[in-house]
């Protein structure tokens, strides 16, 4: 039967090869469509399918309505870009503040730190693209602000897919929020530093996770997961990390999605010793580092989630030109289909000499 795309659900099964522009089809018969395989189809404007009477769990296939997309106001939506990078701006500011009150000795106030973020996390979890561009703000002076502020808007963002509970979630993005709180014990002229590190001034370094934990702990609204989590955000799988080199089956859940957050925006962000670099290199980088060192099924939340909100995005290729996402394959989320402005389509996967080096606009 032909049906069109709009009218498809999961489950219905191919009856006829999908043809696109090359010998291979777009989509198989035989083959049983997912939510991928729909939003694929749309991204190819393709309009009908056949597709077999039922579906594949042996119900009767009764096509749905199409529905119109509701329209969205221009002006409503330019004020929500606006309102979560001014808030942004402001839990910099804001936690930039309490840092300079923990240099001076003052105690962590919990409640302070929690109004800093919950409106953050919730307009995060409804709009993730604004992940793949808020490190933008940054400014090189401010790092550690805009790094803790990040890390906890994201730890809290994959702690929410991850299926954790909404309080849940909130903790572990206070936990990564406060995970460099001990940053606060350093000398200041190794924050201020902007050169290489020595190794004495490292190893000093190395211990902000104790001076976090020291700071958090008997303060009232910290848990035991938030003071575990900062102790143990810089540990690794095979026992390489810091300060205390313990292996996987003894990290904490909040851990391991505080260091692959932790890790993401350290590295997406410019520094004084280097630019800023394309989510995309960096998540495909992350993937291939988190063997043996970090959360797998973190860190493959990470990738899938950001790469789903860049569908539709433009973005510059190493090349130069510019296209759009199109579509992204589960088995290699980091290089996925583009499409040129001449409508020549790109499978990334399939070039690994090219690469993203922009997301240009949603």
């Amino acid at each position: 039967m032909e049906v069109k795309v709009a009218q498809l659900q999961p489950g219905c099964v191919m009856s006829k090869d999908v043809p696109g522009l090359t010998e291979v089809p777009l989509v198989k018969r035989n083959t049983v469509l997912n939510e991928e395989h729909l939003e694929f189809l749309k991204a190819f404007l393709v309009e009908t399918v056949e597709v077999r009477p039922r579906l594949a769990d042996g119900k009767t296939f009764v096509p749905g309505a199409v529905k119109e997309e509701p329209a969205v106001e221009e002006e409503q939506t330019a004020s929500k870009e606006t309102d979560v990078g001014e808030d942004y701006l402001s839990a910099v500011k804001m936690y930039k503040k309490l840092f300079e009150s923990w240099k001076e000795g003052k105690a962590v106030d919990m409640s302070a730190v929690r109004s800093l973020f919950e409106s953050l996390f919730e307009k995060i979890h409804h709009s993730p693209d604004y992940l793949l561009h808020l490190h933008h703000l940054n400014n090189k002076a401010d790092y550690l602000y805009h790094h803790s502020v990040y890390v906890g808007i994201l730890s809290a963002f994959l702690g929410k897919k991850l299926r954790l509970t909404e309080e849940r979630s909130i903790q572990v993005g206070l936990c990564g929020a406060l995970s460099d709180a001990g940053m606060a014990k350093l000398p200041s002229a190794i924050l201020r530093k902007t050169g290489s590190l020595t190794e004495e001034e490292y190893e000093k370094v190395k211990k902000h996770p104790i001076y976090s934990y020291k700071m958090l702990k008997g303060v009232p609204g910290v848990t035991d997961s938030i003071l575990v989590g900062v102790l143990q955000h810089h540990e690794r799988y095979d026992s390489s990390g810091y300060p205390l080199g313990v292996s996987a089956e003894k990290i904490h859940l909040f851990s391991q999605i505080v260091a692959v957050a932790d890790m993401y925006h350290a590295m997406i962000s410019e520094r004084h010793y280097r630019p800023k670099r394309s989510p995309f290199q960096v998540l495909e980088e992350i993937e291939k580092e988190r063997f043996g060192k970090l959360e797998t099924k973190v860190v493959e939340m990470l990738v899938q989630s950001l790469v789903q909100s860049t569908i539709g995005s433009r973005v510059r290729l190493s090349s130069g030109q510019e296209a759009e996402v199109i579509f992204f394959d589960q088995q290699a989320p980091t290089r996925p289909m583009v499409k040129l402005s001449d409508n020549t389509i790109i499978q990334l996967v399939q070039e690994p000499k090219l690469h993203i080096e922009e997301i240009v606009k949603k």
